[in-house]
């Protein structure tokens, strides 16, 4: 107007990002760690993270029953459900097939376990032993007893059937159930708003749960673990940028720009060691990214429970190490049984920070009962492979959500394409 042009708007500084923050929070976290383990330890400074994580939960449960239910519930057609249910589970089992295979190739070529010279105790974690459940133990357990108790305990499982079986009910309504798909869709931006408020503190979160870890188990006791978390990251590495990285090209985008678009959201999880603290973030960018509503409130919130990729490398690594370090031989039948079981065990771990733990006690329990007091050994760094279980986990999510579109034709290549480049040019990424 007048002949002037407006100018755009100013980017906000650095220091005012949340990722910026949140990356500063970790280092200082670490430092306050290594200088003052006595304060870094106090129960005020284990409470942001934890405090932090537990703001988090409070509105999984909401969130993946908003969006899995009205996801279906917007399909018109119950066949086209089915069909992505089938494609993701599908996907979701060769792709944790490959994470299981290559945990185990890594921890037998690298045998970062051999010559340890450290044995448990086993009445340290003996309580872990009673963790195995049967497969119908675990089948039941997704019904839960009621739907309030499902959504009071945050059992993802037991939130997601009812969600399901919600929007097949709104489904058959039909246009009767138009004002219900309204409310709980206004019920989710709600719930998201909540997200943005309780995002503001994820720096204190980060800086929490760094600085008590560090203070608490020390850097010479991490430092004679090294080998075990450097081979668990080089694994990791390995899967995200060979596995996923040839099925995203394939799909026809590039890995290392899919990483820069939700980096906000990786370093959330680097500092809270919780993939699910970034889920709401993740969804709507995926949907910004071209992927169909539908798609992403199905393929997501069943992810978290079923697509777990750095759960699943870290229990055959971690599983290879604690046979390493007791000195217990596993021959090539014993590690098949580590793949068939941790395929099993690893369903339903809810990538909540320490869901992985567990899972690996019952992976051990299963695959020979002489493992589970190995479990001591790595009890402590659990917090540092946490994070990249978490981090893994997220990635392998985000690209199936890609895959699972472009499989089903809901994927709008035209922007997934221009976001991605946008965003790689907008942190200098050059292939």
């Amino acid at each position: 107007m007048n002949g002037i042009e407006r100018a755009p708007p100013a980017r906000k500084p650095l220091y005012r990002q949340l990722y910026v923050q949140v990356l500063f929070a970790i280092a200082l976290g670490v430092i306050v760690g290594v200088a003052f383990p006595g304060f870094a330890t106090t129960p005020g400074v284990e409470a942001l993270g934890a405090g932090f994580i537990k703001l988090i939960k409070m509105v999984i449960a909401p969130i993946i029953f908003c969006t899995v239910s009205t996801g279906i519930a917007h399909v018109q057609d119950a066949r086209k459900v089915g069909r992505v249910g089938v494609k993701a589970l599908v996907y979701f089992e060769t792709v944790s097939t490959f994470a299981l295979a290559i945990g185990l190739i890594v921890g037998n070529v690298l045998q970062p376990g051999a010559g340890f010279g450290g044995h448990a105790d086993a009445a340290a974690v003996a309580k872990f032993s009673q963790t195995h459940l049967s497969t119908v133990e675990f089948l039941l357990n997704i019904i839960p007893d009621s739907v309030v108790g499902a959504f009071a305990h945050g059992d993802i499982l037991q939130v997601l059937l009812f969600s399901v079986l919600m929007g097949f009910a709104m489904m058959a309504m039909g246009d009767r159930a138009a004002s219900l798909r309204r409310l709980i869709d206004d019920v989710a931006s709600a719930v998201f708003g909540v997200i943005n408020i309780v995002m503001k503190a994820a720096p204190l979160g980060a800086f929490g749960a760094m600085a008590f870890t560090v203070g608490k188990y020390g850097p010479t006791v991490l430092g004679s673990l090294f080998g075990l978390i450097a081979a668990f990251y080089l694994t990791s590495a390995l899967f995200i940028l060979v596995v996923l990285g040839s099925i995203a090209r394939f799909t026809g985008f590039s890995i290392l720009k899919f990483l820069v678009y939700i980096k906000d959201e990786l370093l959330i999880v680097l500092g809270t060691s919780s993939s699910e603290s970034a889920l709401p973030q993740l969804m709507a960018k995926l949907e910004r990214l071209g992927c169909s509503r539908p798609v992403v409130g199905l393929v997501v919130p069943t992810g978290y429970s079923f697509n777990l990729d750095g759960t699943n490398i870290y229990m055959t690594l971690a599983t290879l190490f604690i046979a390493q370090a007791l000195n217990i031989p596993l021959d090539f039948k014993h590690q098949l049984i580590i793949v068939a079981v941790a395929m099993l065990t690893s369903k339903g771990a809810s990538g909540v920070t320490g869901a992985g733990f567990i899972t690996l006690a019952a992976t051990l329990a299963a695959v020979d009962p002489r493992l589970v007091p190995g479990m001591a050994i790595v009890f402590s760094i659990d917090k540092f492979m946490s994070e990249n279980r978490a981090l893994t986990n997220i990635i392998g999510n985000g690209v199936a959500t890609v895959v699972i579109s472009a499989w089903e034709g809901e994927l709008d290549r035209d922007r997934l394409k221009a976001t991605l480049s946008n965003s790689a040019d907008k942190a200098d990424i050059i292939e």
